[in-house]
């Protein structure tokens, strides 16, 4: 018996079938504490699955008395079903299952989960229920799944929106096709005149100076946001602004959404803060300050410090959030002259070194590199209050 945990507690235990399962974790999985599985159930297995932690349900569930429409893939699923069982399991695309924790029970051939959800496969799942329930089908096929084991929240609501959108118009069309970055691109315009945000996938920021990448412009401001303005019903904490590109927008789309009333404040920090937010960040993405540092894991060209890594970056934005203030109805960030940028620089060094043991991306999502840097720019903030 295998079993794989995070702290969970008080959760339902759920026990499913399989026929056979292995272990895929990449390095990068163990050293973030995850496990991924990869293997085969039953259909019948996926029938009680929760999809609560899905960004969509089953597509055709009843909405009243109304059903809606079976598109062309809940059709190919259920014909595939019907009149190629045999071939299910490599023509379908499977179901991809988080848990908090699991139990392997290889003699029994079971899967203990607790709090088990499908993140991506609602429709796979919902064309299965149709088919045993309507069809009396057989339930001897077999489904692909993957399973990832992780206590990591924002991971997995990523990892929904990723497996969701990636092969479908994604998030940042939509947000884009609905007018949602109008505002903001119009007031980032004001500040970077000539410079357009990528309201879709097929403009792609690399291969035009013109467009700069929307999300990443939203993971900074959101690390530049004052604890004042925290709308989250979270705690106050910025490493999820390093890791999280589609939560960010996610957070943007929520904010837009009570522009008018409950997010007015935050929403008008966003336009405000647009064009100065990006030039910190390119500011620090580039400042000289590094080269005499020697952490490895700086680009550079001779002499010049051509790339510091976002993960020892996003740290010290963050920590400039407490100097944001609002100056004649518009919001600012007013770092004092008084600190000293080597100071930052040498704190983030440490906490690089001490704390993320020299990897830029165990920097970017460890609370306590912010904090310390966080300490720093608290003092200053303190010393102008007196």
């Amino acid at each position: 018996m295998k079993k794989s945990s995070v702290s969970a507690p008080e959760n339902r235990v759920l026990v499913l079938p399989f026929h056979c399962v292995r272990n895929v974790s990449s390095p990068e999985d163990l050293q973030n504490d995850r496990v991924v599985y990869a293997g085969q159930m039953p259909i019948r297995a996926v029938l009680d699955l929760p999809t609560n932690e899905n960004v969509r349900g089953y597509l055709v569930e009843a909405e009243g008395k109304q059903r809606r429409t079976q598109t062309n893939v809940h059709r190919a699923i259920r014909d595939t079903l019907s009149e190629r069982p045999d071939c299910f399991s490599v023509l379908n695309g499977g179901v991809v299952i988080v848990a908090r924790e699991s139990v392997i029970d290889e003699k029994a051939k079971v899967l203990h989960l607790t709090r088990a959800s499908i993140v991506n496969g609602s429709q796979t799942q919902g064309v299965i229920k149709d088919f045993i329930k309507e069809e009396g089908g057989p339930t001897d096929i077999h489904v692909k799944f993957e399973l990832i084991v992780t206590s990591d929240d924002n991971l997995i609501a990523d990892i929904s929106i990723s497996r969701n959108f990636q092969n479908d118009v994604e998030s940042l069309s939509i947000a884009g096709r609905k007018g949602q970055l109008d505002d903001l691109e119009a007031s980032f315009q004001r500040a970077m005149p000539g410079i357009r945000l990528q309201k879709s996938e097929t403009q792609i920021p690399a291969d035009d100076n013109n467009y700069i990448q929307t999300e990443k412009l939203l993971q900074v401001i959101a690390a530049l946001l004052p604890l004042e303005l925290w709308w989250k019903q979270t705690e106050f904490s910025k490493t999820y602004t390093y890791r999280a590109k589609a939560g960010c927008l996610k957070d943007f789309q929520e904010v837009y959404k009570g522009r008018e009333g409950t997010h007015k404040e935050v929403y008008q920090f966003y336009l405000d803060i647009a064009g100065e937010a990006w030039r910190l960040y390119q500011r620090w993405k580039m400042h000289q300050g590094f080269a005499g540092t020697a952490l490895r894991c700086i680009e550079r060209e001779g002499r010049t410090i051509v790339d510091v890594p976002d993960g020892i970056v996003f740290p010290i934005l963050a920590s400039l959030a407490c100097f944001a203030v609002k100056v004649k109805s518009r919001w600012q960030i007013k770092v004092p002259t008084q600190l000293d940028d080597a100071e930052l620089i040498q704190a983030a060094k440490r906490a690089y070194m001490e704390i993320a043991g020299s990897k830029p991306e165990i920097m970017g999502k460890t609370k306590a590199c912010y904090t310390q840097l966080e300490q720093i720019t608290a003092i200053y903030k303190k010393l102008l209050k007196n």
